[in-house]
């Protein structure tokens, strides 16, 4: 009974833990219990409204405008965030749980009056830009003072920490207690507040925006897809294709927490959704406690880095880089899918390291041929349904150009209809009990069968997204839209197929499973909505003071100006950044302060690294934080259900995790990593070639490859996965990637560059901020079309260039927003010393260098005879 008791108050604390952290500990009954859900749903049902054609139609209707702009939109979303936070969130230990007391009423209604100000004094606002009244200022002042209060509840301290120290250096830059490196001149209290909170450069900027128009929505349809009954769908499927294996259920909690992580934004969310499953599962075939939470801790926050919505980060780098969605879903998918492959294989290893089986599976045991050819026919399956749906559906476009909607409405239907008659044949699934004794796995075959028209939502979305380029936030409008379509019809479908009669019934827990999902997605957004606006504090800090020059001259001074050195510093600043953080809130102050650091020292260093490269390189490192102790919230989960001690659990997930940090420090050099300007044969090359490299890391990392390896065949596996993934390094030994030409030069060479070509130009000047420091940097210069006169191709591009005796001095830029403009801004274009191109640098002429991997192949294959030598247990 004490056992029983025990799980039970370890469930509790699971569940206040997640509430505490996601959704809010607090859920008062009766009427008031009754006014926060409505709350909630009201929030869910604006924002479906402002993202719907509606609005537009009411207007033309009704004669009068119901139409909410991106800034009227930002303010509501804000407002209903910081009402639920003070309702859902208690603001101290000993706060009642089953009511609202009267001073979190009092911060709701003050914060939703601050936001609504906005709204409702827009005009005069406008009419006084930039000089506050006092009414203003009490609102701004206040306004910042709920959103704290909000920020502490809902996402503890941290965050607020962060944000208070960069509210400090705003009013007291100029005071002694600022290192003199840092100082600024200071801003007054009412230039910062309208700063902060009266224009969109601070709370209410970029990241709220990006909140309320696009993650509202992808985290309404996780919610919703949860809701239907989904997330329970795949869970047991991975464990029906997977358990049987070698640590099977390991195997499945890695699968299947990447397809939660698809859909999720919220590293804790999915420990425990998956966790609660998987981590006992993982215990019964043998794995260690800390091992069996930091597997799963590992696969669920890896869900962050996986597209679509990478923690609502997709969404951020889509302002923050200035590229398309699907461009950086392209860059990510290939870093995450080889992240995840390497951490199944992890997975392997340590089966085989304890001599662990899979679970029992129904049937006959298959042989390694039909083991294999049933893999096989699973991915040619995957294949041909993808392109089914690819081609298909672009079939559909071609023919039915001005109707292509009505066709895919007609086609969904058809779908859909057909996949549930499909469903009803088989019984629906049950989430088998994760402590009950070992038992048989489902059959593969009908588990799969049940929820296959859960697929088609997201085939909505992604068709959205890929065939009819229609906006992030607009694909999730109507693939929720199917959702709900599908939440309130997949019961009635299944009793009218079963001819099981209780239409009503079934239609009514469909209906309640659509309002769940609605007031579940709400409150899921609290801690994201409220994490953007207070991390707008930040971001307007930035803009207000130019700190983030700062931190890249603190950077590069701890650095001694090395390049490696950087890049290490500036992943341990984004770890610290990121703890106790939210992922949104993590990527938004990673970036701001760090994305630039490594742009401009990798240029002084000579290495152009892509915009897209840094925000993923600072992004990796701030989600580590939720793993690595003293503040992994996921292990802190993780261990909650397992049992083990959460640091050691943190330890030996950041141990597994290892895998996730250097892929950032490879894809910094090797951009192919994230397919930039590769072709498509080129980018199944260099995923085999990457997810090959990365299993030999795993294998290197540890301790076991086909038997347990000695001290130099670690290295050699390491060494080896270096060369896979980066050859160009001992290319570079052997002969540098550029030769300098004469500056003189620079508009000859501009003539001859073929069209759309860059040039690599090396500038040399003094310094605008500092007497006697030399500034050097390199870049690459656009230089369009071919057919103009090398000067004339020059100055289109605003590099203005005088040629005299010898030395190619540059003139300052007249555009902020050209290459060159924002390149050279830290150059003193009126001191003594002239700014000047020093070097054009041309690619040198060289052998491939995929010739290394004939040496690295060759050492691995002595690895292998020698392990093979060693060991009797089969690889697989």
């Amino acid at each position: 009974m004490s056992s029983e008791r025990d799980a039970r108050h370890a469930e509790i604390d699971l569940q206040d833990l997640v509430a505490s952290s996601d959704t809010g500990s607090r859920n008062p009954t009766g009427p008031i219990g009754v006014f926060l859900a409505g709350l909630a749903l009201v929030w869910s049902l604006f924002q479906l409204y402002i993202s719907s054609d509606i609005p537009y139609a009411l207007t033309d209707l009704l004669k009068i405008n119901v139409i909410f702009n991106s800034d009227e939109a930002r303010s509501v979303h804000l407002a209903f965030a910081l009402s639920l936070a003070a309702f859902s969130y208690p603001l101290f230990k000993n706060s009642p749980r089953d009511r609202v007391p009267w001073y979190d009423w009092v911060l709701a209604v003050i914060g939703v009056a601050c936001c609504l100000y906005l709204i409702v004094e827009k005009g005069n606002i406008a009419y006084r830009a930039g000089l506050p009244t006092t009414g203003d200022l009490i609102v701004s002042t206040f306004g910042l003072a709920v959103l704290m209060i909000a920020t502490y509840r809902s996402l503890g301290l941290p965050l607020v920490i962060v944000a208070s120290v960069f509210l400090v250096y705003v009013f007291f830059g100029d005071q002694p207690f600022i290192p003199e490196v840092i100082q600024w001149k200071g801003a007054s209290y009412g230039k910062a507040m309208w700063h902060f909170w009266m224009q969109t450069e601070g709370v209410f900027g970029v990241a709220l925006g990006v909140s309320a128009s696009m993650v509202f929505l992808f985290v309404l349809f996780g919610s919703l897809l949860d809701k239907a009954g989904a997330g329970n769908y795949f869970i047991q499927v991975a464990f029906a294709l997977l358990g049987h294996l070698r640590g099977g259920p390991a195997k499945a909690a890695v699968v299947s927490s990447a397809m939660t992580g698809l859909i999720s934004g919220s590293s804790i969310a999915n420990t425990v959704t998956t966790g609660t499953f998987t981590i006992p599962l993982m215990k019964r075939v043998g794995f260690p406690a800390e091992k069996a939470g930091a597997v799963e801790v590992a696969s669920s926050v890896n869900g962050q880095i996986m597209p679509p919505v990478m923690g609502a980060a997709a969404f951020l780098m889509v302002e923050y880089v200035g590229v398309t969605y699907l461009d950086v879903v392209k860059h990510a998918i290939l870093p995450a899918s080889i992240s995840y492959i390497a951490l199944l294989y992890i997975v392997h290893l340590e089966a085989l390291k304890s001599g662990m089986k899979g679970l029992p599976k129904p049937g006959p045991m298959r042989s390694g041929l039909q083991k294999l050819l049933g893999a096989l026919t699973g991915f040619l399956s995957m294949a041909i349904t993808a392109a089914v749906i690819y081609y298909g559906l672009g079939w559909t476009k071609q023919v039915f150009p001005d109707a292509t909607f009505e066709a895919m409405v007609v086609l969904f239907l058809a779908v859909y209809v057909g996949l549930v008659a499909l469903a009803a044949r088989y019984p629906d699934l049950e989430l088998d009990d994760p402590n009950a004794p070992v038992s048989v796995l489902p059959a593969a075959g009908p588990t799969l069968m049940t929820g296959l028209y859960y697929l088609v939502p997201i085939v909505v979305l992604v068709w959205n997204l890929m065939i009819e380029r229609l906006s992030p936030g607009l694909s999730a409008y109507w693939a929720t839209v199917a959702l709900i379509f599908i939440q309130l019809t997949q019961d009635p479908l299944k009793a009218l197929f079963r001819k099981s009669g209780d239409y009503a019934g079934a239609f009514r827990r469909g209906f309640a499973s659509v309002i769940e999902g609605l007031i579940a997605g709400a409150r899921n957004m609290i801690g994201i909505a409220v994490a953007t606006g207070a991390a707008g504090i930040i971001v307007g800090t930035i803009s207000l003071t130019g700190a983030h020059q700062v931190m890249g001259e603190f950077i590069e001074f701890l650095s001694g100006g090395n390049l490696m050195a950087m890049l290490v510093l500036v992943a341990i600043f984004s770890l610290i950044l990121g703890m106790g953080l939210p992922t949104t809130a993590n990527y938004i102050v990673v970036s701001s302060l760090m994305a630039a650091v490594v742009v401009d020292v990798g240029a002084q260093n000579g290495l152009l690294v892509p915009l897209i490269a840094v925000h993923l390189f600072v992004f990796y490192f701030g989600i580590m934080a939720d793993v690595t102790p003293p503040v992994g919230l996921a292990s802190f989960a993780a261990a909650a259900i397992s049992g083990a001690d959460p640091i050691k659990t943190g330890v030996t997930a950041f141990y597994y995790s290892l895998r996730t940090v250097a892929l950032p420090f490879l894809f910094i050099f090797n951009t192919d990593l994230l397919l930039i300007n590769v072709t498509a044969w080129e980018a199944v090359y260099v995923f085999v070639v990457a997810t090959v490299a990365m299993m030999l890391f795993a294998a290197g990392t540890q301790g076991y490859f086909f038997a347990r390896n000695k001290a130099w065949e670690a290295v050699a596996l390491l060494l080896i996965a270096f060369t896979l993934f980066r050859p160009g390094f001992w290319l570079d030994l052997v002969a540098p990637p550029f030769h300098q030409e004469d500056p003189a030069k620079i508009v000859e060479f501009a003539e001859a560059e073929p069209s759309d070509d860059g040039m690599r130009i090396v500038v040399e000047g003094p310094s605008i901020k500092y007497a006697d420091k030399t500034e050097t940097i390199t870049f690459l210069l656009p230089l369009g079309p071919k057919g103009a006169a090398g000067a004339e191709r020059l100055k289109a591009q605003d590099l203005h260039v005088a040629v005299e005796d010898g030395v190619a001095r540059l003139e300052e830029p007249f555009q902020p927003t050209s290459v060159p403009g924002s390149k050279l801004l830290d150059f003193d274009f009126y001191g003594d010393q002239p700014v000047r191109v020093v070097a054009i640098e041309v690619p040198t002429e060289r052998i491939a260098k995929e010739v290394f991997y004939i040496p690295a192949l060759l050492l691995l294959a002595l690895v292998i005879m020698l392990q093979r030598r060693r060991t009797d247990v089969p690889a697989f």
